[in-house]
């Protein structure tokens, strides 16, 4: 039996392994453009406060309107702000229930859907990190490379790029550990991860050792992205 559980287990761990790297594949740069979006500066609405002295209290709330920042705000908090589960619940059944229409209705739907779900998820986690990292850096540094002539291109990818990705990486590496356990909540639309294929062999006479095992699938997982982020934090260290 040992040798049953673990053949399905490793099923149940190439499941999780493909949805945690499918995440991170479109999560980490999707996270980026959020915090962008969340930064952006752009006031459609400046040139109410052309000509007048003293504007009233709307027109100078409205003058200041960042309408792209705004709205990218009130969706990262508002997937901040509810379950995972509960999004992963309503991608997936919810065009089906409102439209009459299973668009997850192909061989690879369920997981599709899944990695939807997770990939919005944690694009709105990575982007408050992102943000945190390139706010980190000393405004004193971007000033220096508009001295010297740069763009505001090569000051980001050669000034601020560089010193964030060594903020946001403990962080960032606690995110994706917290990815990896995450992954267990695919087997909500029937996906079978590691715990659903654990439990499938758990009986009522006691033998639960099988759901216990997958602990050690994850140990190990987590055991070696924790090495993987310890080494990339000794390789950044230069920046001290």
């Amino acid at each position: 039996m040992f040798w049953t559980v673990t053949l399905s287990l490793l099923k149940g761990l190439g499941a999780a392994t493909q949805l945690f790297f499918l995440t991170l594949l479109f999560a980490l740069p999707l996270g980026l453009v959020i915090a962008f979006g969340s930064m952006n500066k752009w006031q459609p609405f400046r040139f109410l406060l052309y000509g007048q002295e003293h504007p009233g209290s709307v027109t100078s709330w409205l003058a200041g309107w960042r309408p792209i920042s705004w709205i990218t705000n009130v969706v990262v908090w508002i997937i901040r702000g509810t379950p995972l589960m509960l999004q992963l619940i309503i991608i997936f059944y919810g065009p089906g229930l409102w439209f009459d229409n299973n668009i997850w209705a192909f061989s690879s739907g369920r997981m599709f859907a899944c990695t939807l779900a997770f990939v919005i998820n944690y694009a709105c986690y990575f982007s408050v990190i992102y943000r945190g990292g390139i706010e980190g850096v000393p405004v004193g540094q971007r000033e220096a490379g508009e001295v010297l002539g740069m763009t505001r291109r090569q000051i980001f990818f050669k000034i601020t790029l560089l010193q964030m990705v060594k903020r946001v990486v403990p962080p960032m590496s606690n995110e994706i550990i917290t990815l990896v356990k995450d992954t267990s909540l695919a087997r909500i639309i029937a996906i079978t991860e590691l715990i659903k294929a654990g439990e499938a062999f758990m009986k009522s006479d006691g033998i639960t050792w099988p759901l216990f095992y997958t602990a050690v699938y994850y140990l190990l997982f987590v055991g070696i992205l924790t090495i993987l982020f310890n080494w990339l934090e000794r390789k950044l260290s230069y920046f001290r």
